[in-house]
């Protein structure tokens, strides 16, 4: 073999195994672009990031930077969201998908859900991008407890909310 040859296949070799340890360390870092079917397990995990459900659904995760171990993810949140509306808690969405057909889940993510839930984000999905989600909570399979019930606007919540009510700008 030509030593321009050996070169050039020894410049291969190592540009592959960087790419591949490039994409390992990418995938133990939660940077992965989906992958598989338009509507698996994978492109479900992907969205379930991008789309931030871990910051409420999950805790601890928002506080920690998304470190928070996949075996916490989406286990419901004990801290509630305060307003208007009453308190909210994040529902351990672990459970509550493993209840529900995928029809039920696909009709569930497009109907209006107290706040702060963007619940918009969901209706406004592909019946894909919601079925990925489906497969990837189910992937994670059941954890956890139920979150706390929703507390109407004139009763008080236990434990710790979140206050989410305008305050007028401090005079300067």
């Amino acid at each position: 073999m030509s030593s321009s040859l050996f070169r050039a296949a020894a410049v291969g070799i190592a540009c592959g195994l960087w790419m591949s340890a490039g994409a390992a360390s990418a995938a133990e870092n939660g940077r992965v672009s989906p992958q598989g079917s338009p509507d698996g397990p994978a492109r479900g995990m992907y969205l379930l990031r991008i789309t931030g459900c871990n910051d409420c659904h999950t805790p601890g995760y928002a506080e920690s930077g998304g470190s928070t171990p996949g075996s916490a993810w989406l286990t419901g949140n004990p801290v509630g969201f305060s307003g208007p509306w009453g308190t909210t808690y994040a529902a351990n969405l672990r459970l509550a998908l493993a209840r529900m057909s995928e029809a039920q889940w696909l009709q569930r993510a497009r109907q209006p859900m107290r706040p702060p839930m963007p619940w918009f984000a969901l209706r406004d999905m592909s019946d894909d991008d919601l079925r990925a989600i489906l497969a990837a909570v189910r992937q994670l399979g059941p954890a956890g407890q139920a979150a706390p019930a929703f507390v109407p606007p004139d009763q008080h919540a236990q434990g710790l909310v979140i206050h989410f009510v305008p305050q007028p700008a401090a005079a300067r």
